[in-house]
């Protein structure tokens, strides 16, 4: 088990699963209409997958700056699910 978090194969797991997720929800709107579209889910699905690779290059001991794009990425994709959310209230 203690490898899989020294390896960073815990987060390729959790993003596994992530896509999955992804995938399910996806295929249940499609087919009924009912729940968040894709579209709606993937801003908020790609910050949390943007978040999951900031721990997996930190978990690698990779350089400082991979860490920070990755942070960065997800902060955008965090605003970009945020101004999307605004615009469905306001």
């Amino acid at each position: 088990m203690a490898d899989l978090f020294h390896s960073g194969r815990i987060v390729d797991l959790i993003l596994l699963l992530v896509l999955v997720e992804a995938a399910l929800l996806g295929w249940r709107h499609h087919r009924t209409g009912r729940g968040p579209s894709l579209r709606a889910l993937l801003p908020n699905l790609v910050s949390g997958a943007a978040l999951l690779a900031a721990v997996r290059l930190a978990l690698v001991q990779s350089e400082w700056l991979w860490v920070a794009a990755a942070l960065l990425f997800a902060l955008m994709a965090h605003l970009a699910d945020l101004h999307q959310r605004w615009r469905q209230v306001g």
